[in-house]
């Protein structure tokens, strides 16, 4: 097969007069891990919805392994899709429950025994054959639906909110464990969440959506190290923000005025133009680091720490509509009411248009 797994073709669908996905193109390509970011109302819980099956789009179409997709039901599918809450059956076995999909397909018992054992072991869960779902912990109801997911050997796997119902520590496991499968069985994932650190741990393709169209989309790395948008800066990873107005061009640098001052950074534009810079917590220091600019004193009005690091807020003097959000080291002395200045280095600052 030639081209991308999956195509997402002009996509739009409205529920009444709510548009929740607007013109939406995108494309999975095989063996990859796509995690749909974005905030509740976003439109990813429905365009992951529309891959599957369980609803057809207003406009545009789905296209899997070169062929359309839009109108067909979900069990005529090649996607399998694992649901926040497991949809275990609670009157059957674990194997049972692994092997029913292979049984609808009319599969010989032997055989659903076999594939059952198989993916159960290699999801860990060896020895949970003949339990009940109730008998078996959040996290291992969660390596069933995998595994009843995976028996069918989809083409695109699809998971919603998959680890929204674990706690902290067992979502990070489960988030190691999901990465490790994909890459063991080679189907690619297409992953919903709206937890950004979930997000950057799973994906190799980051899809960022607001208001039911796509925001950014690109490596995780490329997506939080440069976004293409105001809102991308802020959804995927804290920024602080300063508006500006482009002043004049250098030989390869422009200056932007902003409200904490001028600041010269190495990109393109035109005089009196509007942009934004955006600037990480980390790249934001309580003291001058080599090619460091000083973004003005501002006040602290909050210290949180966070182990490895203590998240620090401070307020722009110069300019008190500036919140300014820095990640310091945990040991660096701050408290609130301090009066600090704050430097970054200026090929740190990302410059958006939008």
């Amino acid at each position: 097969m030639t081209g991308p797994l999956v195509e997402i073709r002009k996509v739009s669908h409205s529920f009444g007069s709510h548009k929740a996905l607007d013109d939406v193109s995108l494309n999975v390509e095989s063996g990859s891990y796509t995690v749909l970011l974005g905030p509740s109302g976003s439109g990813k819980t429905t365009l992951l919805s529309i891959i599957g099956g369980f609803v057809h789009p207003s406009e545009g179409g789905v296209v899997i392994r070169g062929n359309d997709f839009t109108r067909m039901p979900p069990a005529r599918r090649p996607t399998a899709t694992v649901f926040q809450d497991y949809a275990l059956f609670p009157h059957l076995s674990v194997g049972n429950n692994v092997g029913f999909g292979l049984r609808m397909r009319g599969a010989p018992r032997a055989k659903r025994i076999g594939r059952a054992r198989d993916i159960l072991a290699m999801v860990g869960l060896a020895d949970a054959f003949g339990k009940m779902p109730h008998q078996l912990s959040g996290g291992q109801r969660q390596r069933v639906a995998l595994a009843r997911a995976l028996v069918v050997e989809p083409a695109v796997l699809l998971l919603d909110e998959p680890l929204g119902a674990l706690d902290l520590k067992l979502r990070r496991q489960m988030q190691d464990e999901l990465k490790a499968l994909q890459k063991r069985v080679g189907t690619a994932f297409i992953h919903v969440t709206h937890d950004q650190e979930e997000a950057m741990a799973l994906a190799d393709h980051c899809v960022v959506m607001n208001n039911g169209r796509i925001e950014d989309q690109g490596p995780p790395e490329r997506v939080y190290s440069r976004p293409a948008s105001r809102f991308s800066a802020t959804f995927m990873g804290e920024s602080t923000l300063l508006s500006g107005k482009v002043l004049d061009l250098g030989m390869d640098e422009i200056r932007i005025d902003t409200q904490v001052g001028p600041v010269s950074v190495q990109a393109a534009g035109e005089p009196g133009f509007d942009v934004s810079l955006a600037i990480r917590p980390e790249h934001i220091t309580l003291a001058p680091q080599a090619g460091s600019i000083s973004l003005g004193e501002a006040k602290v009005v909050d210290v949180v720490f966070q182990g490895s690091f203590k998240r620090v807020s401070a307020v722009s003097i110069k300019s008190p509509d500036v919140s300014f959000i820095a990640k310091v080291r945990s040991n660096q002395p701050v408290a609130v009411g301090d009066t600090v200045e704050l430097h970054a280095v200026p090929g740190d600052m990302i410059i958006l248009s939008r």
